[in-house]
């Protein structure tokens, strides 16, 4: 059976504690920016659309790759934001994605005045276990320099 024939769940879903008030880290997660926390990302930046009526973005990775993302969601309320990847160079081997990552304060404990952070991805079906893995790695590696970012001095 080869790694594409792999039964695989089609969603990933990754977390971090963020030392660091909500607000401060609320602040860096907008999809133009990611570039200023990302280590994976050369560049992030709008992309004028047509319409007017999306919010279109264009990632360039360091190896390359180019995706523009389209954002579908963004709460400043529920401190989430949701996007899907409308175009990508070279071309994915999937259909498509739609990305969460969600924000949530904590407020006792030993890690009050921290920030819980989750970042989710839904694949569609034809999303192989390669692809789930690397989106995995991607998310864990994106979340810990969101961390970086935040925390330093």
């Amino acid at each position: 059976m080869s790694s594409t024939n792999i039964p695989t769940s089609t969603s990933v879903l990754e977390s971090v504690v963020i030392k660091a008030p909500l607000a401060k880290v609320w602040h860096l997660l907008k999809l133009q920016d990611f570039d200023k926390f990302w280590s994976a990302l050369s560049k992030s930046e709008v992309v004028k659309d047509v319409s007017q009526e999306t919010d279109i973005f264009k990632w360039t990775f360091n190896d390359g790759s180019v995706y523009e993302v389209k954002q579908e969601e963004h709460s400043a309320i529920n401190h989430h934001i949701t996007y899907s990847v409308i175009t990508a160079s070279p071309e994915l081997s999937y259909s498509s994605v739609l990305s969460t990552i969600r924000c949530h304060a904590v407020t006792a404990g030993p890690h009050a005045d921290s920030t819980y952070v989750e970042w989710s991805a839904h694949f569609s079906s034809d999303a192989n276990a390669g692809v789930i893995s690397d989106a995995k790695y991607k998310r864990i590696e994106a979340l810990l320099d969101l961390e970086k970012a935040v925390t330093k001095a």
